[in-house]
């Protein structure tokens, strides 16, 4: 039987991935441009889970996309970078945009699944290496990164990782607290939630010895010399066990199991059901974030009245815009109560409120428009003070901030509203990402992030 021909993308999918993310993302956060603007706007302290996640996801989606559909996905990066850029605590400035860290950052990625093989003890032999990195960088070319940022061949790699590691690398702040700190303070993942907070935290302390000693262990050479790392017999025989025993497993199970990505699943016969529609769940985080502003279970027009209130607080209106703000919401909870309220007892639930949504959407495209929009048409109005017909960062800030709302999370509701990244919002895009957020059955739509990535 013939061998299968190799394949770069097929190997990011498998599930063994997970052994080396957090060494992709201490390699990523090592370079200071990298580490400087985790710092400053990444979620990653609050969501280390997430934070892996997206990493991983966002990889694997550049190798699944039709042409149309990775143009989206690659807009959507250069809009979440485009405005990471400052000044780091050191003085020195920082920019997503340079294209010396942005070439590192992709080709961590390519060395990560290629340092899986290795270490499973299925290393690529040195033509199967030239192929997958020829599928990369065929993938990575839509990035537009100049001439020469990427090394040419498979075979220039090790030249450009030792070069890079001594000329660039440092042990960051957010390297450090990556490797050592963040796994002892991290909530519970998802899958894990069974165990409880009790249990989590007895778990915890040993999950972060672990991630710790197999990162460090598992680290480049060059680059553990350049951090001051030391890789120990017990760390390195934890990565041996590890990674062959995966490496010996994984591939024996059927694709079904063995990969993340529904491309790789796909020879499985076995039935699947079809994808979740995902605008309950976050329906129900509107509700509750949003809605509920008494805590009490329900939306009144009290709930909706202090929604209002809050807008024209936080922007200091005058009485006439105060009133336009108050009866747009007032129309807002008109509808509300007529679409929801189904026991007329002046309130709507949060079942009311979800299931009614979700059948008006559905039933009617124009659904939006008969509360919620014009409420939002009202909002944006009063937050544009100076009357340019846009919402810049520092007006979005004053409405939708708060000291639940962490900084990192609401410059990313900016970033999802700002679709064409020019650093301000019109009213069509303040609209249609909230019409997304309302409609969209998939959680992969921009406009589904406005309340932070859940």
């Amino acid at each position: 039987m013939t061998e299968p021909a190799v394949s770069f993308r097929r190997d990011l999918s498998e599930w063994r991935i997970v052994l080396v993310a957090w060494r992709l993302l201490v390699l990523q956060a090592a370079d200071p441009v990298v580490g400087a603007g985790m710092s400053e706007h990444s979620t990653y302290r609050a969501h280390p889970w997430r934070r892996v996640e997206h990493t991983l996801g966002s990889g694997r989606r550049l190798f699944y996309q039709d042409a149309e559909s990775l143009r989206r996905e690659v807009a959507r990066l250069e809009r979440a970078h485009k405005r990471i850029s400052g000044t780091a605590p050191d003085g020195r400035p920082y920019d997503a945009g340079d294209p010396a860290t942005r070439a590192w950052v992709l080709l961590t990625l390519f060395e990560c699944v290629v340092a899986m093989r290795r270490l499973g003890g299925e290393p690529y032999d040195g033509d199967q290496l030239e192929a997958v990195y020829a599928e990369f960088t065929e993938a990575v070319a839509v990035f537009g990164l100049p001439e020469g940022e990427l090394p040419r061949t498979a075979a220039d790699l090790p030249g450009y990782f030792a070069r890079y590691a001594r000329e660039r690398l440092e042990f960051t702040e957010a390297a450090r607290y990556l490797l050592y700190d963040i796994l002892r303070e991290a909530p519970c993942p998802r899958r894990l939630r069974f165990l409880g907070d009790a249990g989590w935290r007895a778990v915890r302390g040993v999950v972060a010895r672990v991630v710790t000693a197999l990162t460090v262990a598992d680290l480049p050479p060059v680059v553990r010399e350049r951090l001051g790392l030391v890789r120990t017999r017990r760390a390195a025989l934890l990565s041996r066990l590890l990674h062959r025993g995966a490496g010996a497993v994984v591939p024996l199970l059927p694709d079904g199991l063995r990969y993340r990505s529904p491309e790789e699943r796909r020879g499985s016969s076995r039935w699947r059901p079809p994808r979740r529609d995902a605008r309950g769940p976050r329906l129900e985080r509107f509700f509750r974030e949003v809605l509920d502003q008494t805590g009490d279970g329900f939306i009144t027009v009290h709930d909706l009245r202090a929604m209002a209130h809050n807008v024209c607080w936080q922007l200091e209106l005058d009485e006439a815009a105060e009133a336009r703000v108050y009866r747009a919401f007032d129309g807002w909870w008109e509808q509300l109560r007529t679409a929801m309220d189904a026991n007329g007892d002046g309130r709507v639930s949060r079942e009311e409120f979800v299931a009614a949504t979700v059948a008006g959407c559905d039933r009617d495209p124009a659904y939006l428009e008969q509360g919620l929009l014009p409420a939002l048409r009202a909002v944006f109005t009063a937050a544009d003070t100076d009357g340019s017909g846009f919402l810049e960062a520092d007006e979005y800030r004053v409405v939708f901030g708060g000291p639940r709302v962490h900084p990192a999370e609401l410059s990313h509701g900016f970033r999802q509203l700002d679709v064409d990244g020019d650093g301000r919002i019109t009213v069509e895009e303040f609209l249609h990402g909230f019409t997304e957020f309302f409609t969209a059955r998939a959680d992969s739509t921009p406009g589904t992030q406005l309340l932070g990535r859940a």
